[in-house]
């Protein structure tokens, strides 16, 4: 038996509670917290598990409507139907700070836990997407970062055998010392196979399922929700380590129980381990639990009680099983290999209790500790930056417009943000479970929905450095593009996911960007109709050298109807007319040209009006249902050029174009660089041109035909003529010289 510290207000400090609130502590228990009961309070509220400093936010945008089946932070994960009596799962999480200590094991971790939410919603996972932040790829310690990260991701997606179909890669500086890493997870279940995480019924059993507890992971809840300092490499005990083999196991066993309705409820244990399972599902029940920690395996001697309820462990779940039906839970799991302990059962009194050594450790309501329950809410202060003054006085007529515009084309094709990320998407299994029908390097990934004529087109998008010049017209613009991208492949946008990247939410600088940049991804949500299923709050992206950009990145989940609607980015064909959706702006506002020609980020976020953009997928849309399109590629990073670029050699055939796009009122450089939004590169067969213009006259979209496909060079006016050869050794090099070669 273990003699726990005497609790005092210094204790709690150390824990990462502020004087308030462990004032709070006393006021809910009534007396002096024991130290395992104040270990569950810290995690519990966590910025990483609370939301304390977000929800107020968060609850501003639309949570409800649409086809979702249930609300946003109701369960594990989002559930959307589909049609068919099925429904999609899906949500994206972050694990920044174990990957900036551990980026193997950190990304790895990462991708399981996700995985898990989605599959204790009885979902099978179909697809795993991926967003990930980096500083600049020349330096040794970002290599490294990069590699790891991609190999966790890699190594955790493939053993466990989910296709990693979709994601994206940003460099900047101002993630050198804190990498994002954000990752997504989709799946497919039947309505009337779903499970939810709550404990109900007095005296049901609470089971442990899955692996053993060790020491890896505690307080990792707490260690992401503080700034990454230099003492943080000391924090490798906090990050944990994973088996996707198990993993999988895992996932057959829950899979089976859900079906054979042994059980009442199902969470995973992810940050916070059995605190925050057993809070949680308890709170949601409006019940509690008596827990005998003695009865959980563990892979630890002397493990005492405080490390065992706050342990991240992988591999774990905790379960409220009907009674009477333990001994067919423990059947099904052994059959897997994998424990499943009756470790206590569920009340009607409200509170957590938790026993170890015959004594009782911790007493709690369950309902004190949990988001929206009793955790704190805080309205932070905002202030808008001063850099804002510096970056909207830019103005283009102080940077001069270059000579070679072909050879600009070449620089922005080999520039990271924009090359071709071959490199990393070659190591991960992009096919598994042969539903893939579209994967890396298009608009958006599509995942055939088997059994059916639909499928899935899912996307994860955003420009920090957009949200930084404009933190709310950038937040709307990382959910256009989302919808966007999955439109351009044939998709009806249905809901979002999110994941906001920020710095260190007491800075009153952070939260305007944070609480803007969510104003604008409302705005958008409410346009499209797509509303926020859930995600996940990652503050404290910082270090001694400052805060990220404000990154918050969406995942997008469209649908496609029927399969032959699924359309690709590259040009399929020669003697095809190419269409310009939308209008060119003249502007290079934000834009890769003007941060890599010229060395600034500066301006206004780039042009957007959402009613036009809402009116242009709604356009594109019905080109496409009338099989009137056979590519269509957004124009967005690098501008007009790289889009038309890239869509005569993304294909397996290049195909080149000759265009001619109106040049008066712009500067060429902006005509061609600018990434003013709401615009798409669509070809077709000559004989359909006619209709789609029509049809987005009508819908008071311009359009115009720009060009014929053909032939083996790019050709944009009398300024850009290069060989599609050229540009894709341009395109194709970059990574794989720098990572390779270090």
């Amino acid at each position: 038996m273990q003699n726990e510290p005497v609790v005092t207000i210094d204790i709690a400090r150390e824990l990462g509670l502020t004087d308030e609130e462990y004032q709070m502590v006393l006021d809910y228990l009534g007396r002096m917290p024991t130290y395992t009961e104040l270990g569950m309070y810290s995690v519990m509220w966590s910025e990483h598990c609370s939301y304390k400093n977000s929800i107020a936010q968060i609850k501003t945008l639309p949570r409800s409507g649409g086809r979702l089946l249930v609300g946003a932070g109701e369960e594990n994960a989002g559930l959307v139907d589909i049609g068919d009596g099925l429904a999609v799962a899906f949500k994206i999480e972050s694990h920044n700070h174990p990957s900036a200590i551990e980026p193997f094991q950190g990304a790895a971790t990462g991708v399981g836990g996700i995985l898990r939410d989605i599959f204790t919603m009885g979902a099978r996972p179909i697809a795993a997407c991926d967003s990930l932040r980096f500083g600049d790829p020349e330096n040794p310690r970002v290599q490294y970062l990069v590699k790891g990260v991609v190999s966790g991701i890699g190594h955790y997606g493939n053993c466990f055998g989910v296709p990693t179909v979709a994601g994206e890669i940003y460099f900047d500086r101002s993630y050198q010392g804190n990498p994002l890493v954000n990752a997504m997870a989709v799946g497919i279940v039947r309505h009337d196979q779903t499970a939810s995480a709550t404990a109900e019924g007095d005296g049901n059993p609470v089971m442990i399922v899955g692996s053993s507890t060790g020491r890896d992971g505690i307080h990792g809840a707490t260690f992401a929700s503080v700034d990454l300092s230099e003492e943080s490499e000391s924090k490798r005990p906090s990050v944990q380590v994973g088996d996707p083999f198990t993993e999988k196991l895992l996932l057959e066993a829950t899979l089976e129980i859900i079906r054979e309705d042994l059980i009442v409820g199902i969470q995973d244990m992810g940050a916070a381990g059995i605190t925050c399972s057993s809070c949680e599902m308890s709170a949601k029940g409006k019940s509690g639990m008596n827990i005998d920690l003695d009865l959980v395996p563990t892979r630890e001697e002397g493990m005492s009680a405080y490390e065992i309820l706050l342990s991240e462990s992988q591999e774990r779940m905790l379960v409220v099983a009907k009674k009477g039906n333990e001994e067919r839970v423990r059947e099904i799991f052994s059959k897997w290999d994998l424990h499943a302990v009756t470790i206590g059962h569920v009340t009607g009194d409200g509170l957590v209790t938790m026993a170890r050594d015959g004594e009782v450790k911790a007493v709690v309501p369950a309902d004190s500790l949990v988001l929206g329950g009793g955790a704190p809410v805080y309205h932070r202060e905002t202030r808008r930056p001063d850099y804002l003054d510096v970056t909207q006085s830019f103005r283009m007529e102080s940077v001069p417009v270059p000579a070679d515009l072909s050879g600009v084309l070449t620089t922005l094709l080999a520039a990271p943000n924009i090359a071709s990320k071959r490199w990393v998407y070659e190591q991960y299994d992009t096919s598994v479970r042969t539903n893939t029908a579209a994967g890396p390097g298009g608009d958006a990934a599509v995942i055939r929905v088997k059994d059916t004529r639909k499928a899935l087109s899912v996307k994860t998008d955003c420009n920090g450095r957009y949200v930084y010049l404009n933190p709310r017209r950038g937040g709307a613009i990382a959910v256009a593009e989302a919808a966007r991208n999955v439109v351009c492949t044939g998709a009806q946008p249905l809901a979002i996911t999110n994941c906001l990247n920020f710095g260190n939410p007491y800075k009153p600088e952070v939260y305007y960007q944070f609480s803007e940049a969510i104003a604008g991804m409302g705005e958008a949500c409410r346009l499209f109709d797509t509303p926020v299923t859930g995600g996940n709050v990652s503050f404290y992206n910082e270090n001694p050298s400052g805060a990220v950009y404000p990154t918050p990145v969406i995942g997008m989940l469209g649908l496609v109807e029927d399969l032959d609607h699924i359309t690709g980015a590259a040009f399929m064909a020669e003697n095809d007319d190419i269409i310009l959706l939308g209008s060119n702006r003249n502007e290079i506002n934000g834009s890769e040209y003007l941060a890599t020609q010229h060395g600034i980020v500066g301006g206004d976020a780039p042009y957007l009006r959402l009613e036009e953009e809402k009116a242009l997928h709604d356009a594109l849309l019905q080109a496409i249902r009338a099989g009137q399109v056979r590519s269509a590629h957004d124009v967005s990073d690098g501008g007009i050029a790289v889009t038309l670029a890239e869509s005569c050699f993304l294909g397996r055939t290049p195909v080149g174009a000759t265009v001619s796009i109106d040049t008066k009122g712009f500067r060429k450089d902006a005509l061609y660089f600018g990434e003013a939004q709401s615009r798409v590169v669509i070809s077709c067969n000559p004989e359909h041109s006619d209709a789609i213009l029509e049809s987005a006259g009508k819908a008071g979209i311009a359009a115009t035909v720009i060009g014929r496909t053909g032939g083996d060079r790019l050709r944009i006016n009398e300024d850009i003529d290069c060989s599609i050869a050229d540009l894709v050794n341009a395109h194709e090099s970059t990574l794989e010289r720098m990572l390779e070669e270090s």
